[in-house]
């Protein structure tokens, strides 16, 4: 059994790679995250030119029909140059939408989200450390044409980006995403510690929607998506855990201290060993996770657990240690080590933090 990437898998690896580092350096990457929209169309265009956009949809929709595990590939890379575009955001709700849409809405959502003339997002879960489906507190009530939404949506990645929301609600007959419009709904922007993963609050109080936009969703379903969010985050997490430790491992043998370089020293060698197990680590087991999603459906969420779990602290230590490394120029908002601490922050409880994965693990095992 091969368990390394294709031939396929490590070209498109290295197109997103050399797609960041000229189309979307640091610099780049800063300036789309201080301005007003934080989204730059343009780029937007072309990745989606590049097929990014619709490698999970299939090929009569539009896409190019290939797995999460591929996907995984282009999240990886792209988030080593901390690319602020929503392309988990899309990858997700692309996800929702084969999940739970029924044949019409597939047939016709699909395709523009593949060719990107469709910007879209998903919001679950209305508690910001409570993953349940209690925790889905917006409501849709019928009418007479449709439905009138109810609530707010906090913490809704992208939402300022997008056209279009799929949010977890309460229907009549049980869970729901809604579709809604961005124009249709009010998005205030919610300040985050990492400005290239802008949040939102949806606010979808008096909100109307027909009854085609209206995606019934199971419980199981709304727990396979949440393990979606988490393989994705995991992936980011890989990808931006080994750009800050390369460019810690490199900062220490130019940094010259007392006569040699500080990565001669045992106390930075041991840190910079310990970074490197560690990102390894979840490195595999976000690959496996990535892997059941489309092969082992039974063992993806004690796959997503084990991924998420380990990653959600080491990922956090990783970004610690890499910002220490670099001793006081580390902590300086002009030097880029400190946005890959902030990542850190933002990954961290997204879609389960690590108690929550170690409890789910000791509950699947029995315990």
């Amino acid at each position: 059994m091969n368990f390394g990437f294709t031939e396929e898998q490590s070209l498109l690896r290295d197109q997103v790679e050399r797609f960041i580092k000229e189309a979307c350096p640091m610099p780049k990457v800063r300036e789309i995250a201080a301005s007003e929209s934080r989204f730059d169309s343009e780029l937007w265009q072309q990745i989606a030119d590049l097929g990014w956009l619709g490698l999970t949809i299939p090929e009569a929709h539009g896409g190019l029909g290939l797995k999460w595990i591929d996907l995984t590939v282009v999240l990886e890379a792209a988030a080593e140059g901390l690319c602020p575009l929503p392309i988990a955001s899309q990858a997700l709700a692309s996800a929702a939408v084969l999940t739970c849409g029924n044949d019409k809405q597939k047939t016709e959502w699909l395709p523009a989200m593949a060719a990107g003339s469709a910007i879209c997002t998903i919001g679950l879960y209305d508690e910001a450390n409570w993953i349940d489906a209690k925790a889905v507190t917006a409501e849709a009530h019928a009418s007479d044409d449709g439905y009138v939404l109810k609530g707010t949506k906090p913490f809704v990645n992208d939402a300022a980006a997008a056209d279009y929301l799929l949010l977890a609600v309460n229907a009549p007959n049980g869970l729901a995403l809604a579709a809604v419009a961005k124009d249709n709904v009010k998005i205030t922007h919610q300040p985050t510690m990492d400005t290239t993963k802008p949040m939102a609050s949806v606010d979808l109080e008096g909100v109307k929607i027909g009854a085609d936009y209206l995606l019934p969703m199971s419980e199981d379903q709304l727990a396979f998506l949440t393990d979606c969010g988490a393989v994705a985050t995991t992936a980011e997490m890989v990808g931006a855990g080994a750009a800050i430790l390369q460019m810690t491992s490199n900062y220490a043998k130019e940094r010259i201290q007392f006569g040699k370089p500080i990565g001669q020293y045992q106390g930075v060698k041991h840190r910079l060993a310990d970074m490197y197990v560690d990102l390894e680590s979840y490195r595999s087991l976000s690959y496996y996770a990535a892997w059941s999603v489309d092969d082992d459906i039974d063992g993806l969420a004690k796959a997503v657990s084990l991924a998420k779990g380990y990653a959600s602290d080491a990922f956090a230590q990783i970004g610690i240690d890499g910002v220490g490394l670099h001793g006081a120029i580390g902590f300086t908002a002009e030097y880029d080590a400190q946005l890959y601490l902030k990542r850190s922050k933002w990954a961290r409880p997204m879609y389960g933090d690590s108690d929550y994965h170690m409890d789910r693990i000791a509950t699947l095992g029995g315990l």
